[in-house]
């Protein structure tokens, strides 16, 4: 499917992506910021995943909370049990104007926070980390600029790796007029 990473390994059936092999969560380094990519991007154009994770997580599992949950998370069974019972499509989103990002995040229960990025760095940092990246690939610009977006929980760090983590909706799956 165009738009989706060839990262991981999966089936389409109609809206729905099949992962066929288990996504790893437990924070090592790319293959955590590629799984978490992975599921932005299908999160993004609106598609149903079916997934498993494997691994156990060195970070705060809260901030994968606005992807769809996983069918199995045997580190955690009581995360796995919040993150389904909180889950709800676009809790966390971002839109896109000229030379700035708005994030609307809503993933904490209550609570609905709207941030604008428009400082080039963070702006540009933001955008560069929708493709999984490696810290040290990074410049002192960038890496001061992931670290306030990771305090931020816009993007996750792990492992030597980061990754941007709200999704850039590109179609909702229900008429806009419902929502």
């Amino acid at each position: 499917m165009s738009g989706l990473p060839a990262t991981v390994p999966y089936r389409l059936a109609g809206r729905r992506i099949e992962v066929t092999e288990p996504l790893d969560l437990g924070g090592e380094g790319r293959g955590t910021a590629e799984a978490v990519g992975f599921l932005r991007e299908c999160q993004g154009l609106g598609l149903g995943v079916d997934w498993r994770a494997t691994g156990s997580p060195s970070y705060d599992l809260g901030v994968l909370r606005h992807l769809p949950p996983p069918a199995e998370l045997f580190c955690c069974p009581s995360e796995l049990a919040r993150w389904r019972g909180g889950y709800s499509f676009g809790t966390l989103y971002h839109r896109r104007g000229p030379g700035f990002v708005t994030v609307l995040d809503r993933r904490q229960e209550g609570t609905a926070v709207r941030l604008t990025l428009d400082h080039p760095d963070l702006h540009a940092t933001f955008l560069r980390l929708l493709t999984p990246a490696p810290l040290d690939a990074l410049g002192p610009t960038q890496r001061e600029a992931t670290d306030l977006l990771a305090a931020e929980r816009l993007v996750l760090v792990t492992g030597g790796w980061a990754v941007t983590l709200p999704p850039r909706v590109r179609q909702w799956p229900v008429p806009c007029t419902a929502i």
